[in-house]
C-alpha cells in the first residue's frame, strides 16, 4: 500500500512539474514583446547554442563507432561515368507555400500553447519509457514494457525521433541521443537482409533532418555511412535498386540480384534522402543512383494502362513500370507520388521532370481514385479509393479507403501552391483532408479505421442521402455490421495503429490555408487518439475503433513513426507557423524536414 501511494505521489509530482513547465513556457510566450524573435530563432538558440551554465571548454568531438567502411566496397557493377550531377544554377523562386498568418491574440495564443504542451507531455512520457525499457532498440512494446528489433537493430525509434526531440526543445534528451547515435554500428545488422525502403526513410531521413536542424557533424558522418550502405543496394547489373540488401553479400561487393516484382513505393521512395545526402556532402553518386530510377518512372508514366499513374507492382529487374492492372495512391504506392512534387521543391525547381510528372499524376489521380461519399449529412468532401483495369480497358473504381491514403490531401495542398493551382488546394486538398477528418469524427472512439468502404455518389456536385440505396449497398458487403455509423458499408480493418497520414494532411492544410478549422480538427484528433491508445508506459495500437467500449482492446505494438511523425505533426499543427516553415523545409515521408535551397523570396499574394 505504501509503495502504491509513493508511486501515485511521484505521478502527481510529475504532472505538477509538467504543468509548471507549460505555464512557464506560456508566460514567456505571452510576455514576449511584439518585436521578439520568432519561435524558430529562439529554439535554434536553445538547441544549438552554448548550454546554459556550461563552461567554455573545448569538447572532444563524437567519433563514429562502425566496424565496417561501406565506402571501400569494390562493386561488380559500378555506376557509369561521368556521374550525373545535381542540377546547377540558382534555385527558381517558387511561390510561397505557407499562408501569411496574422499575429495571434493573447487568448488564441494561450489556448494553442496549452494544447501544444499536452502533446509535448505525451511525447515526453513515451520517450521516457523508451529510454528506460528499450534504449538503443528498434521499438518499445507499450503494453509489456519490452522491446523488439524491426529494422536491423540500429535503434530505429531513437534515430527516427531525433528531430522531434530537437523541435520540441528537449536539449538534454537530444544531446544524449546524438551521443548514442555515434555508437550505432552500421557494420553489423540484427537481420540477414536490410529493407532499403524502411532504412532509407527512417534512419537516413532521420539523420539528415537532425543534421539540418542541429549542425552536429557526427550526424552527417553517420548519414554518410548509412548512405554508402544503401548505395551498395544499387550494385546490380542495370543499376536499379534491390528491395532487400543481402547484408554480408553486399560487403563483398559481388553483384546483387534485383527482385522480379516489388510494390512501386519501394524504389519510388528513395529519391529525396539520397538527393539530399548529395546536397549536404557534395558527392553526386547518391543523386546519380536515384536519378536513374526516377527516369524509369518518368519514361513509363504515359504508357501505363491508366496513363499518368503507375501500377502498384513494378519490376526494377526488367525496368517495367507499365504492365500492371491494379492501381492505388494509398498503401504500396503512396510515397512514390508524395515524393515527386517534393523533389521539385528540394531541387529548387531546377529539374523539369518533377514538375511534369507531378502535374500528370495529380490530374489523373483526381479522375481515377477520388469520390464523393453518400452521407446522411450530405457533407461535400472526398474519399480515396483504388482502381483496376479489366481486359476491355475499362477503369473500375473500388471505393475502399484506407488510412495510408490520407497523406494525399496534403500533397494537393503543397502542389497547389508550388504549381499555382488554387483549385488543387481548395477543391481537392481541403476536401480530401476533410474526408479523413470525417472518418475520424464519425467513429464513436474518434479514431479512423485502417480500412473501410463507403457508397460513391454518381456526381461530386450534389449527393442526396438515399436510405434505399444505402441498404442495397450494405447488403453487398458481408463485412457490414449494425454498429457502424451510417454511410460506412464496412470497416474491413477496424484498427488504428498510431498512423500519421491524416494529421499530416491536417497540418499541411492548416499551414497552407491558415483556416482555424484544421487546427481545431488536429486538437480533436489528438484528444481521441491520446485517450484511446494510452497505456501505462506509452501508447499502443488499438484493435477496434468502431466500438466505444473502454478500455479499448490494444496490441503490444508501437511503431517508431508514432514519435517521428504522428506526435510531431500534432505538435507542429499547434505551433507558431514559423517553426519548420514549409517555405524553408520539405518533409520526407517519415516527417523528417530537409532544408530547401535558398532562392529569392516571392511575395505572398494570389497564385
Amino acid at each position: 500500500m505504501m509503495q502504491r501511494q509513493f508511486r501515485v505521489g511521484r505521478i502527481r509530482a510529475r504532472h505538477v512539474l509538467l504543468a509548471a513547465v507549460a505555464l512557464l513556457a506560456l508566460f514567456f510566450y505571452l510576455a514576449a514583446p511584439h518585436g521578439a524573435p520568432p519561435e524558430s530563432v529562439r529554439l535554434e538558440r536553445l538547441m544549438n547554442g552554448p548550454r546554459p551554465g556550461a563552461r567554455r571548454t573545448k569538447t572532444t568531438p563524437l567519433v563514429s563507432n562502425s566496424s565496417f567502411d561501406w565506402s571501400t566496397v569494390n562493386f561488380t557493377y559500378p555506376a557509369p561515368v561521368p556521374l550525373r550531377q545535381l542540377p546547377a544554377g540558382r534555385p527558381v523562386s517558387l511561390p510561397p507555400v505557407q499562408h501569411n498568418f496574422a499575429r495571434e491574440s493573447p487568448a488564441e495564443a494561450k489556448l494553442r500553447e496549452e494544447r501544444r504542451q499536452k502533446v509535448k507531455a505525451l511525447f515526453q512520457k513515451n520517450w521516457a519509457s523508451y529510454r528506460k525499457y528499450a534504449w538503443m532498440r528498434d521499438a518499445l512494446q507499450p503494453l509489456s514494457a519490452g522491446y523488439k528489433e524491426q529494422f536491423s537493430g540500429w535503434a530505429a525509434t531513437l534515430v527516427d525521433a531525433l528531430d522531434t526531440l530537437w523541435i520540441m526543445g528537449m536539449r538534454d534528451e537530444f544531446d544524449e541521443a546524438v551521443e548514442a547515435v555515434a555508437g550505432i554500428d552500421f557494420g553489423r545488422s540484427s537481420s540477414f537482409s536490410v529493407n532499403m525502403f524502411e532504412v532509407n526513410i527512417r534512419y537516413l531521413g532521420g539523420l539528415l533532418a537532425a543534421y539540418d536542424l542541429s549542425g552536429r557533424e557526427v550526424l552527417l558522418t553517420k548519414a554518410t555511412e548509412l548512405g554508402d550502405l544503401l548505395y551498395a543496394g544499387y550494385n546490380t547489373k542495370n543499376r536499379m535498386p534491390v528491395d532487400f540488401i543481402d547484408f554480408e553479400g553486399a560487403k563483398s561487393g559481388r553483384g546483387l540480384l534485383v527482385e522480379g516484382s516489388v510494390v512501386s513505393a519501394s524504389p519510388g521512395t528513395l529519391s529525396m534522402e539520397m538527393t539530399h545526402l548529395s546536397q549536404v556532402t557534395g558527392d553526386p553518386k547518391y543523386y546519380d543512383a536515384v536519378s536513374r530510377v526516377m527516369d524509369v518512372f518518368a519514361k513509363g508514366q504515359a504508357w501505363t494502362k491508366i496513363p499518368g499513374i503507375w501500377p502498384i507492382y513494378v519490376s526494377m529487374r526488367t525496368e517495367d513500370v507499365t504492365g500492371g492492372s491494379f492501381f492505388s495512391i494509398g498503401g504500396s504506392a503512396d510515397s512514390l507520388y508524395e515524393y515527386i512534387p517534393k523533389m521539385h521543391a528540394l531541387l529548387g525547381g531546377l529539374e523539369p521532370k518533377y514538375e511534369d510528372m507531378s502535374k500528370a499524376f495529380l490530374e489523373t489521380a483526381n479522375s481515377t481514385f477520388f469520390f464523393r461519399p453518400m452521407l446522411p449529412s450530405e457533407d461535400d468532401l472526398l474519399m480515396i479509393g483504388t482502381a483496376s483495369v479489366n481486359d476491355n480497358g475499362t477503369v473500375i473504381l473500388d471505393p475502399e479507403s484506407e488510412h495510408l491514403g490520407c497523406f494525399v490531401g496534403g500533397v494537393y495542398g503543397l502542389a497547389g501552391r508550388l504549381f499555382r493551382r488554387p483549385d488543387w488546394v481548395e477543391d481537392l486538398g481541403a476536401k480530401l483532408t476533410h474526408g479523413c477528418i470525417y472518418a475520424y469524427r464519425s467513429m464513436p472512439t474518434g479514431m479512423m479505421p485502417e480500412r473501410y468502404n463507403m457508397v460513391p455518389c454518381a456526381s461530386r456536385d450534389s449527393c442526396a442521402w438515399d436510405e434505399r440505396v444505402f441498404d442495397e449497398e450494405k447488403k453487398k458487403r458481408p463485412e457490414w455490421a449494425p454498429h457502424l455509423p451510417k454511410g460506412f458499408t464496412t470497416a474491413k480493418d477496424p484498427r488504428y495503429i498510431l498512423r500519421p497520414e491524416a494529421i499530416e494532411s491536417v497540418f499541411v492544410l492548416y499551414r497552407v490555408t491558415g483556416r482555424p478549422e484544421f487546427q481545431e480538427a488536429a486538437w480533436a484528433m489528438f484528444e481521441a487518439v491520446s485517450n484511446g491508445t494510452a497505456t501505462e508506459y506509452a501508447n499502443a495500437a488499438v484493435l477496434d475503433v468502431t466500438k466505444a467500449e473502454y478500455p479499448l482492446p490494444q496490441e503490444d505494438y508501437m511503431e517508431s513513426f508514432w514519435l517521428a511523425e504522428t506526435l510531431k505533426y500534432f505538435y507542429l499543427a499547434l505551433s507558431p507557423p514559423d517553426l519548420i516553415s514549409l517555405d524553408e523545409y520539405v518533409l520526407n515521408t517519415e516527417a523528417h524536414p530537409f532544408r530547401r535551397p535558398k532562392a529569392a523570396r516571392m511575395p505572398h499574394g494570389p497564385l
